[in-house]
C-alpha cells in the first residue's frame, strides 16, 4: 500500500473514531500533498509524500520553539500533538552511530579533503538519509568531520 493510501485510510479511521485533532492534522497533510501535486502537475510517489511530511515536521518544530520562547505552551502543546501524528508517516529514524557511520562512509567515497568538499558529501548523504535523519544535524556533523585539524 502506498503512503498516500495509508494516509487516506488513517483519515477515515480518525473520522470513525471521532479523533478531531488527529483528523485535522491528517487533513492538513493531505491538503499539502494535493497542493504540491497540483503545483507540479504530477502524482506524488512515496518519496514525494515523505518530502511533504518532512517539510511539515520541520514547520512544526520551528513553531514549537517559537511558541515556547513566547510562553505560549498551549499552542506549543497543540503543535507537539500534530508533530507526533506527522512523524508516524516517516521511516524509522537512524541512531546517532548509524548517521556518523554514514557520514564517514560518504567522506571516504567522495574523497573529501576539507570544508570545500562539503557539497559533494552532502549530495551523497541527502539521498541516503533523507527522511531518516535530521539533515541539519547531519550537515553539522559533516562540517565538523571536514574541519581542518
Amino acid at each position: 500500500m502506498s503512503l498516500k493510501q495509508q494516509i487516506n485510510d488513517d483519515m477515515k479511521a480518525a473520522m470513525r473514531a471521532r479523533e478531531s485533532e488527529r483528523l485535522g492534522t491528517i487533513r492538513l497533510l493531505l491538503a499539502a500533498v494535493k497542493q504540491r501535486e497540483v503545483d507540479e502537475r504530477v502524482e506524488l510517489d512515496d518519496a514525494g509524500v515523505q518530502a511533504v511530511v518532512e517539510k511539515l515536521i520541520k514547520q512544526r518544530k520551528d513553531s514549537i520553539s517559537q511558541f515556547q520562547q513566547a510562553g505560549r505552551n498551549d499552542l506549543a502543546d497543540k503543535e507537539t500533538a500534530e508533530l507526533a501524528v506527522l512523524q508516524a508517516y516517516m521511516p524509522a529514524a537512524l541512531s546517532d552511530e548509524e548517521v556518523a557511520a554514514a557520514v564517514d562512509q560518504a567522506v571516504t567515497e567522495s574523497g573529501a579533503a576539507g570544508p570545500q568538499d562539503m557539497g559533494k558529501v552532502m549530495g551523497l548523504l541527502k539521498g541516503r538519509l533523507a527522511g531518516r535523519a535530521d539533515m541539519t544535524a547531519v550537515s553539522a556533523l559533516v562540517k565538523a568531520r571536514l574541519a581542518p585539524r
